[in-house]
């Protein structure tokens, strides 16, 4: 698994001496406190050469929280090295494809992989009826996996929640959920998601323009991951393809800039900030120092520039 250590950080460049080393506390064999796993980084739906699709694990006392499931969340998951079986929740920041895309199929190999235990998955509407015409569509292999393999039925194995409004969403003996809903423009609803863990409080900010929603939900987390955008290279995808204008006016009318999403972190007050979906992708790669170069002077805490696997 990658860990954010010092080796680490010097190969991303000249910000590897202003970002942190992993602590030796979070290496410690305390289960109660808690891991963030960034399982995939990239932003859009197309497929990248050095990023995964949006995912995120929150591992405390061994059980698994996922958050987001873009393209291949599950082979992200093996080579975390985090069992499937341990799998407790899954939540669903919005539904487009680059982050909900293997939301079925994450459940499906869980269920394959040795899981038999209840999955309770927490997302916006249709949220129910995705599972159950996943289920639909599976259902001559997952017949045969019972008759063959000796399995537990699937679906009473998973309970859909959805979400509509924010709150509260769920708490068990090791976290509390909360959600604020954000503003992500031609999503009917999108949600950030707050995780307050025995040792600290992690949030997810999802697709977001800047909004207030997120600031308080944010306020006085230690960490906060968060979608990016940098503009210039956005402006140059423009000048070399005119018919990207009306691409870049979605970019900033629904995603946070480099700027902005600093000014967010100030606002709010968190502790460290974590960047990640990083719009644009894809070759030319962005080099880390560009990314942490445009953020850090709107905010003074600790900045990260996420990579795929990485644990903090």
């Amino acid at each position: 698994m990658t860990r954010l250590t010092r080796r680490r950080l010097v190969a991303a460049g000249g910000a590897a001496a202003a970002l942190p080393a992993l602590p030796a506390a979070a290496k410690s064999t305390d289960r109660r406190r808690s891991r963030l796993i960034l399982l995939g980084t990239a932003g859009g739906p197309t497929p990248k050469p050095d990023r995964s699709a949006p995912a995120n694990a929150i591992v405390v006392d061994g059980a698994v929280y996922i958050i987001d499931c873009g393209n291949g969340v599950g082979r992200q998951m093996a080579l975390a090295g985090l069992p499937f079986t341990s799998l407790r929740s899954v939540f669903i920041t919005h539904h487009h494809s680059d982050h909900d895309a293997d939301y079925g199929n994450l459940l499906l190999l869980s269920w394959e992989s040795g899981l038999d235990r209840r999955v309770d998955t927490y997302g916006p509407p249709p949220l129910a009826r995705m599972t159950r015409l996943f289920l639909e569509m599976n259902q001559t292999d997952i017949a045969v996996r019972i008759a063959d393999e000796g399995r537990p039925p699937l679906a009473p194995l998973i309970a859909p929640h959805e979400i509509a409004a924010g709150g509260l969403v769920m708490r068990d003996a090791r976290v509390k959920v909360t959600a604020a809903r954000v503003e992500h423009p031609m999503v009917e609803y999108a949600f950030a998601y707050r995780f307050d863990c025995p040792d600290r409080s992690i949030v997810f900010s999802g697709d977001t323009r800047p909004c207030d929603s997120l600031v308080r939900l944010a306020k006085g987390a230690d960490l906060l991951v968060h979608e990016v955008m940098y503009l210039p290279a956005i402006d140059a995808l423009v000048r070399a393809d005119p018919s990207a204008a009306t691409l870049r006016r979605h970019l900033l009318a629904s995603h946070t800039t480099t700027d902005e999403v600093g000014r967010v972190a100030t606002e709010a007050g968190v502790k460290t900030l974590v960047l990640t979906h990083f719009v644009p992708g894809g070759e030319p790669a962005i080099p880390d120092q560009v990314w942490y170069d445009a953020v850090k002077p709107h905010f003074a805490g600790t900045l990260v520039v996420g990579h795929d696997l990485m644990e903090l």
